[in-house]
This record gives structure tokens, sequence and C-alpha cells, in this order.
């Protein structure tokens, strides 16, 4: 078969090769555009009632190690740790179980209790913070259902805002005020994780 409008195998060859790699790039392209808007939806959902937060950070756990945290956010009520949880499925899981439970489909898997990794998360913040109030929740995303209800500490991404809402910028400053120092002394002694894009203390 001959190269149509009077081209040049060569010539043909390279308009294809051409074509192909303006797809592949629009495909790639608008796939990273997609999720990295995604990704901005997430972090405004679960920022959107702090002052600061710090994201994709590690602090020290005390015994010469580092706990890695998702979100640490600066709040009216204190320092809040959030620990994301992207899953797809039900999940099964309480406070008294040592593994919970994800069914996906056909498939069925477990995993650890996240509670007590929040705890000892919690308790290094606090060490950390001292003189600050510290909590924290395990957030999930909206592909995870929870049939039987939702275990302690335990939130889906949409209700972040209602548990921690959001004020105006006079009124949560004053809240936030006597929980800044605190707060200093957590972002001089957090870092960047090595194992995740991390993004500097923003201003929500």
């Amino acid at each position: 078969m001959n190269p149509p409008f009077g081209l040049t195998q060569i010539q043909f060859a390279l308009i294809v090769v051409g074509l192909l790699a303006v797809a592949f790039a629009g495909f790639f392209g608008g796939r990273a555009w997609m999720l990295s808007r995604r990704d901005k939806r997430r972090v405004a959902r679960i920022t959107s009632g702090a002052a600061e937060f710090l994201r994709n950070v590690l602090v020290p756990d005390g015994n010469g190690g580092d706990y890695h945290l998702d979100f640490v956010l600066l709040t009216s009520r204190g320092v809040v740790i959030i620990d994301m949880r992207d899953i797809d499925g039900n999940v099964f899981g309480g406070d008294q179980m040592t593994d919970w439970t994800l069914i996906e489909g056909a498939r069925r898997s477990t995993f650890i209790n996240p509670q007590s990794g929040l705890y000892d998360r919690i308790a290094s913040v606090k060490a950390i913070a001292v003189d600050t109030p510290v909590e924290g929740r395990i957030v999930f995303t909206k592909r995870a259902k929870f049939p039987k209800g939702l275990p302690r500490f335990t939130l889906m991404i949409d209700s972040v805002a209602q548990e921690f809402p959001k004020l105006g910028a006079a009124e949560l400053e004053i809240a936030v005020s006597k929980y800044r120092p605190g707060w200093t002394l957590l972002k001089e002694a957090a870092k960047p994780s090595p194992h995740f894009g991390s993004s500097p203390v923003a201003v929500a």
C-alpha cells in the first residue's frame, strides 16, 4: 500500500508516529489533570476549617524513628491529625477488633485496625506540641462504605467540614492564637516525608 497524498514511506511513518505521540500525551496529560483536580478537591474538603495545615510530613515518634502524618490541621479546637484512607468496598470494623475487613465484590481482605496507629500518632504530636489539645480522625473517601456504621474516630471525607466547621478569618485567628506556640513547635519538628509529595505549610 502506497502512502496517500504523494508522501514517501518515511514521511508517512513520521506523521503516524507524531499523531500517536500527541494522542498518548493527551491521554496521560488529561488523566494527570483529573487526578490533580481530584486531589485539590480532597485537600479543600479536609482543610476547610483549618487556619494552617501540614501535609505528608514526618514527626519524631520518641524512639528514634518517625511517624508519617497525612494531614495535620491547626483548628479552633487545637491540632487535628488526619489519617487518610482511599479504599474501595464495604468496610467492617470496630473499636475492639484487631483487624478490619474489606469486601470488594467477590474479594475479601483484612487490614490492621487503624485506630491504634492513630493513637500512637496523637501521643507523639502531644509530646511535641506541649499544652496543646491534639485529636485525630481516620478519614475515608467516598469509595468506602460502612454497612454496620462508623467506628470511633472515623469519618467520611464529606463529614470533615461538619466535624471541624469553618469560621470567619478573624474569629478563627482568635480561636487558634492560644495554640500557636505548640503549632510552631510542631512545624519545627516536622520534616517532609520522602515517600510522598509534600506541601509546605499552607493557609486555608
